[in-house]
């Protein structure tokens, strides 16, 4: 999912270092790995029960080192607004896009999140930034491109999983723009641990309500992806996004939200056999064309 912290100020541009080239390294594998890793952990953990112990154990684990680093605590205000960014981002939009993944390819699914950029651009409407002529026609040819895939096979298949993933978009996209405009969270890295830890109780609750039962013992591969996620994808690909985001470009920063579909479905086609069609494959490019359209607009405005 995109990062609310595209809406930071502008970076300072540094040559691409050893560390920028791992870094963007880690946002594009690690990321781009992590759906095929929630695959893999459904197979002992429900959806919401996954999501919420994962945030849980990567939140605490970041506020503890931030604690440690002579970081404040977040106020109550701070608090209250990790809650609520943190029930839409997380709640709504990681555990959506577990459920989903229980009846479509993680493939398919990351490849529908892709559109999450120009949702956002959207969305922002209602705070009266409009987006440029090339930002337009990238949401325009983007959601053209989510048409087109929830025409193929995987999603026709599977009407619960192609609600459960438009749900999660919308849910990501709002809390992230709230969190931008409305709902400041803590500065730095604490306020991403704030987040992770209120979202990862709504996940709890959310797994409570439904009933979910993981299965005990769990099963090897699902601990190792469980494992995974919390340290690989929560906290070192995080960290080498903020790093980015300090150090380099913000287009050269986002470009793991046009990456990570394609190593996702490459992944889910490799590694599990997921089918994808010809026309499943042509919807994810027109929608990574949509992506791109909007970032190179964003580019050329903020250069303006």
């Amino acid at each position: 999912m995109t990062s609310p912290a595209l809406a930071a100020g502008a970076p300072r541009a540094e040559p691409l270092s050893t560390l920028l080239l791992l870094c963007l390294a880690a946002t594009w594998l690690i990321w781009g790995s992590t759906y095929l890793a929630i695959k893999f952990a459904l197979l002992s953990l429900p959806p919401f029960f996954q999501m919420g112990t994962r945030f849980l154990a990567a939140g605490a684990l970041l506020i503890a080192w931030m604690r440690w680093r002579g970081a404040a605590w977040p106020t109550r205000t701070q608090w209250r607004n990790a809650l609520v960014v943190g029930a839409l981002m997380l709640g709504g939009g990681m555990g959506g896009t577990a459920m989903a993944e229980t009846s479509v390819g993680s493939g398919l699914v990351v490849a529908f999140i892709a559109v999450v950029p120009l949702m956002i651009a959207a969305l922002n409407l209602l705070w009266g930034i409009k987006p440029g002529r090339l930002e337009l026609a990238g949401i325009v040819v983007g959601l053209a491109g989510v048409l087109m895939l929830t025409q193929g096979a995987g999603f026709q298949a599977s009407p619960a999983g192609l609600a459960a993933i438009a749900i999660a978009c919308l849910t990501w996209s709002v809390g992230s723009v709230l969190s931008q405009r409305s709902l400041p969270l803590a500065p730095g890295a604490m306020g991403f641990a704030s987040e992770m830890l209120c979202g990862g109780a709504v996940l709890m609750a959310l797994s409570l309500a439904a009933g979910e039962r993981p299965q005990w013992p769990p099963q090897p591969a699902a601990v190792a992806a469980w494992v995974y996620l919390v340290v690989a994808g929560s906290l070192i690909a995080f960290n080498a996004y903020m790093h980015l985001l300090a150090h380099a470009s913000a287009g050269l920063a986002s470009s793991y939200t046009f990456v990570n579909p394609v190593i996702a479905m490459l992944l889910g086609v490799a590694v599990l056999g997921e089918a994808v069609s010809g026309f499943e494959w042509a919807a994810a490019g027109v929608v990574l064309v949509g992506v791109v359209l909007m970032l190179r607009g964003a580019a050329l405005k903020r250069a303006a």
